[in-house]
């Protein structure tokens, strides 16, 4: 049977059985009479045993998902501190980027840096150098006391 025959009948066998389910769990339809609404203003025994077992297989189903999270967690735990240094590393680097993009402009307009034709050019570098020159480093200084 190929994965999408298989696919199609599951999708259709789990919505057909999910009406049926929906259909038990709502009761009779109501046939219009006295006696049957008051039989549809009280739940049934079943109704009630089911809404039960529906509120414990919740709890259960939370209790399970906890101790699933703990479990991760206490995995994952060792790799929290190489994981935290990592990334700081690897936003150090991307930090550094734009200080060896704007570089070579600081150098090319050094001559313009007071009142030259390029003294924009060379302020607005100069402070994008400067800024992420700092954080670049930082996030390499900060992962280094890790």
């Amino acid at each position: 049977m190929r994965p999408q025959t298989i696919g199609r009948v599951l999708g259709i066998g789990v919505r057909v059985a999910g009406r049926f389910v929906g259909q038990q769990l709502a009761g009779p339809a109501p046939s219009g009479g006295s006696a049957s609404r008051a039989q549809a203003a009280q739940p049934s025994a079943p109704v009630a045993d089911t809404r039960a077992t529906a509120q414990r297989a919740g709890r259960a189903a939370t209790q399970t998902g906890r101790s699933v999270s703990k479990g991760v967690g206490g995995f994952l735990r060792p790799f929290r501190r190489v994981g935290g240094i990592l990334w700081l590393e690897v936003t150090g680097v991307f930090f550094l980027l734009p200080v060896i993009v704007f570089g070579p402009n600081l150098w090319r307009y050094r001559a313009s840096w007071l009142l030259g034709p390029d003294h924009r050019t060379f302020i607005v570098s100069a402070i994008i150098v400067m800024v992420f020159l700092y954080l670049g480093v930082s996030s390499f200084w900060r992962a280094q006391r890790r």
